[in-house]
């Protein structure tokens, strides 16, 4: 593509945008394997009883995608976009096999450290390449758009190999799923998307023409990310509680709905409701926060999230546990594309891309921390405490974010 007809702007590249969307929903389809099922393998191929145990497999996944997050956002800025995002799925190729035919708990911890490097590579490719095409008016709608399609597919994945899973069994049958959506993610990155870098230095020449706010290195982006710039850790700090209760709804809520005496069918559906919801509404949430700013869709969305991680901690029917997993998704769809368009709202274009790999490295952290937390609390006093220590923990996050955040949207900068 020639310099001269680049162009910044969803409408502008509505055709590569699509396709970035397509992949992304095979990014998320990938997850959504294993999201109402694995716990029951835990329990049922490989009798294991420790809470603990069997968020093994969550905490490795967080770990593996978090330190990738971090590589993928250095890598797309050195090597390319697109080169991440096929190296992506090719580390993915071994995971549905290894999920079908594994003989011991081991090799499903091993296929999902597999999944979180592909996961790393991937999602946080299609994000960096949807801010690079958009530009700087529409990066909320973008980020609601990009995360819808991965977390509806995320729903549908998990409703389809929950229902394959009660009609013809645990293993291998609902892993059939991860072939496909394996295949035709990788066909569509390698032969139809293209590299956007060269939009990024269209944007600093257009809307960035003196160098201030770039030139920094690794370790001054990491710092400013984590802690010193006040927006940015905040929105660093919420994704890492964000992931901390969506790794204990993966791996507790499963526990929690069968020892209610819910059957597998329906802890697929609510395994899916979260997500479905999730995603769906983000699309709007997302554009929303391009209009009244980002702040407090963050700090009221975790409110939101304490509230539906609260009542399913109450609920004991399959109605009642709908309700949270409603509320959950509600609160996770005004928070998640929010957080991605602040840093975009914040970070130079020079170094945007890192940025996005030390929030997405926090963030992901959340879904080790929230297994092991909610694994070692639910092990020592139940599961019900789990959840209201998760429900707790994310109230506080938005506390965090509503005293020590400034609005980052510059059109509604006071």
């Amino acid at each position: 593509m020639a310099t001269a007809t680049i162009r910044l702007g969803l409408r502008e590249n509505l055709g590569q945008f699509s396709l970035l969307v397509l992949v992304n929903a095979f990014v998320g389809a990938m997850v959504g394997l294993e999201r109402s099922i694995l716990p029951a393998i835990a329990q049922q191929d490989f009798h294991i009883a420790a809470t603990t145990a069997i968020l093994s497999f969550i905490v490795v996944f967080g770990v593996t995608k978090a330190l990738t997050n971090y590589v993928a956002g250095r890598l797309s800025d050195r090597y390319g976009r697109k080169a991440v995002l096929v190296a992506g799925w090719l580390v993915a190729i071994p995971v549905p096999f290894v999920l079908m035919w594994a003989p011991t708990w081991n090799w499903v911890i091993a296929a999902n450290v597999l999944l979180g490097v592909s996961q790393g590579l991937t999602w946080s490719t299609t994000v960096i390449m949807k801010i690079d095409l958009v530009g700087p008016s529409r990066r909320g709608l973008a980020m609601g758009l990009n995360e819808f399609s991965g977390y509806f597919a995320v729903a549908a994945s998990a409703l389809a190999t929950g229902w394959i899973a009660a009609h013809y069994g645990l293993r291998p049958q609902p892993f059939y799923l991860g072939v496909v959506y394996v295949a035709a993610g990788l066909l569509l990155s390698t032969l139809t998307i293209r590299e956007t870098r060269q939009h990024v230095a269209h944007e600093v020449r257009a809307h960035h023409p003196t160098p201030a706010g770039g030139g920094l290195t690794q370790g001054e982006i990491f710092r400013r990310t984590s802690w010193t710039d006040r927006n940015l850790s905040s929105v660093s700090q919420a994704g890492l509680v964000n992931n901390l209760n969506d790794g204990m709804a993966w791996g507790l809520f499963p526990l929690v709905f069968a020892a209610a005496g819910v059957g597998l069918a329906q802890v697929g559906m609510l395994a899916a409701i979260y997500p479905a919801v999730w995603g769906i509404v983000q699309i709007f949430t997302g554009a929303w926060s391009d209009r009244v700013g980002r702040k407090w869709l963050i700090a009221g969305g975790m409110a939101v999230q304490a509230a539906g991680i609260a009542v399913t901690a109450l609920a004991v029917h399959f109605a009642a546990f709908a309700v949270g997993a409603v509320l959950l998704g509600l609160g996770t769809a005004m928070v998640y594309p929010t957080l991605l368009a602040a840093i975009g709202d914040v970070a130079h274009p020079s170094w945007r891309a890192s940025a996005v790999g030390v929030y997405r490295l926090w963030r992901d952290l959340g879904y080790a921390v929230g297994a092991l937390l909610a694994g070692f609390t639910a092990d020592r006093f139940g599961l019900t405490a789990a959840v209201w220590l998760v429900a707790g923990l994310t109230l506080l996050s938005g506390a965090i974010a509503a005293l020590r955040m400034d609005e980052t949207l510059a059109a509604r900068r006071a």
